[in-house]
C-alpha cells in the first residue's frame, strides 16, 4: 500500500448571536475545524484534525509542503510522520493533522482502534468532562455558570471545566467574588461531579495562590494554567503551597518543551494536545511525564475528529484520567462527521478501525471556510 494523496480541508460554521461565547476580552463568533485526510491506492482514507488555533489557511498551507515527503511510500512506515519543531504553532498543527491521519490509517490498515495500536490491552471508553464557563458575564448574572453546570449533570457528566469569566478588571472582580461564585457552584454540584477551574494565564500569582487555597477548601480538583506560561518560578511555588492540581502545557508541542516545566515541579498534570503535537510525540510526552509522577490529561478543544484521537490518546496512557470535550462548538463539532460516537453516562465510546469514525460527505460545500479570526476583542 502507498500513500496517493495528502490534503487538509478548511470548514467554519458562524455561530448564531445566542451561540456566540465569550472569555476574558474576547468574543467567538465562528467554529473552524482543519481535517487532515491521506488516501492510498488501495483505497483507504486515513484522517485527522489539526487544532485550527494555528488558523485554518495557514495550516494547509504547510500541509500542502509536507505533502510531496509522503506521496508514494507506505504509511506503515515508522519514519514517516514530520516532527514538531516547538517554534511555528502552524507548522506544528499541521504535522499534528498528519501524525493523527497516519495513526486513522494503520488502525483501518490493520483492523484495530488507534488506542489497541498505541497500548495492547487500552481502554473501549473514556471518561469525558464538561469543558465550558465561556459565557458568563461578571456584569448580567454570572450566575449563569451555576445553571449551565447544572445541565451537564442532567446530561450525565461527572466532571465540569469552568473558567473565569469576563475580564476582571471591567467589573472590579476580585478573588474573593469569584470564589464565592464557585461557591454557589460546589453547593449545587453537591459531591456528584469534579469540578475544575481554567485561569487562562489571567492572574497574578498572588491572586492565583488565593484562589487555589480556595478552590481547595472547596474540593475543586484541579485549576489550570493561573499564570502566564512562562513564569516558570511562580508555577514552581505556586504548585509547593497547594494541594490541588496545577496544570498547563496545552501549547507545547514538543518533549523539550515540556522538560523544564517537569524538572522544577511546575505542573501536577500537564495537557498536551494531539492536534497540537500528534499522537507520535504526544507519547513521548507522556512517558517523559510519567517519570516524574505526573498525570496526563490533554487539551482538547474544537471539534469530534479531534476528540477521537485525544480520547483514543487518553485510553493507551498508563494511568487514564479524562479528556475534555468543549461544549460550546455547535453543529460543526459533530457534523464534520459521518455519525457521532456513543456516549454514555458521561463516558465516549471508542472502537474501531482505526479512530473509528469517518468524515461526512460535501464538507467544504456545507461549511465553507469564513475568512478572519474565530475571535475579536470587545472593548467596555
Amino acid at each position: 500500500m502507498r500513500i496517493t494523496s495528502v490534503r487538509a480541508l478548511c470548514l467554519s460554521r458562524p455561530h448564531e448571536p445566542e451561540r456566540q461565547w465569550f472569555t476574558g476580552t474576547y468574543r467567538v463568533w465562528k467554529a473552524d475545524a482543519t481535517v487532515v485526510a491521506i488516501g492510498t491506492d488501495d483505497g483507504v482514507e486515513g484522517i485527522g484534525e489539526a487544532c485550527s488555533y494555528g488558523g485554518p489557511p495557514f495550516i494547509r498551507d504547510w500541509v500542502d509542503w509536507l505533502a510531496p515527503s509522503l506521496v508514494g511510500r507506505d504509511p506503515e512506515d515508522p519514519t514517516l510522520a514530520p516532527h514538531p519543531n516547538g517554534r511555528s504553532g502552524r507548522h506544528d498543527c499541521a504535522v499534528a493533522g498528519i501524525d493523527c491521519a497516519l495513526w486513522d490509517l494503520r488502525g483501518k490498515i490493520r483492523g484495530k482502534p488507534v488506542a489497541e495500536l498505541l497500548r495492547p490491552g487500552a481502554a473501549s471508553r473514556v471518561r469525558l468532562y464538561a469543558s465550558s464557563g465561556c459565557s458568563y458575564d461578571w456584569r448580567v448574572r454570572p450566575e449563569q455558570v451555576i445553571d449551565e453546570a447544572a445541565g451537564y449533570l442532567d446530561h450525565g457528566y461527572t466532571a465540569v471545566k469552568v473558567r473565569i469569566g469576563t475580564h476582571w478588571a471591567w467589573d472590579g472582580v476580585t478573588v474573593e467574588r469569584f470564589l464565592e461564585l464557585m461557591r454557589g457552584l460546589s453547593g449545587m454540584v453537591n459531591g456528584r461531579a469534579e469540578l475544575m477551574v481554567d485561569g487562562n494565564q489571567r492572574l497574578t500569582e498572588e491572586q492565583a495562590l488565593a484562589t487555589a487555597r480556595g478552590l481547595e477548601a472547596l474540593g475543586f480538583t484541579l485549576f489550570e494554567e493561573p499564570l502566564p506560561q512562562a513564569d516558570r518560578e511562580a508555577y514552581a511555588r505556586l504548585s509547593r503551597q497547594v494541594g490541588i492540581a496545577i496544570t498547563g502545557g496545552e501549547q507545547f508541542t514538543t518533549v523539550e518543551q515540556f522538560r523544564p516545566y517537569l524538572d522544577e515541579g511546575c505542573y501536577r498534570v500537564v495537557q498536551p494536545d494531539v492536534g497540537w503535537c500528534g499522537l507520535s510525540e504526544g507519547l513521548r510526552i507522556a512517558a517523559a511525564a510519567d517519570r516524574y509522577g505526573v498525570d496526563v490529561m490533554p487539551h482538547n478543544w474544537h471539534n469530534g475528529l479531534m476528540t477521537m484521537a485525544n480520547a483514543h490518546y487518553v485510553a493507551a496512557l498508563p494511568r487514564p484520567r479524562m479528556c475534555e470535550l468543549c461544549m460550546i462548538q455547535g453543529p460543526l463539532q459533530w457534523g464534520i462527521l459521518a455519525a457521532p460516537p456513543a456516549i454514555r453516562d458521561g463516558h465516549l465510546e471508542l472502537a474501531g478501525p482505526g479512530f473509528g469514525v469517518r468524515l461526512a460527505d460535501d464538507l467544504e460545500a456545507r461549511f465553507p471556510f469564513l475568512e478572519g479570526a474565530y475571535g475579536v476583542v470587545v472593548e467596555r
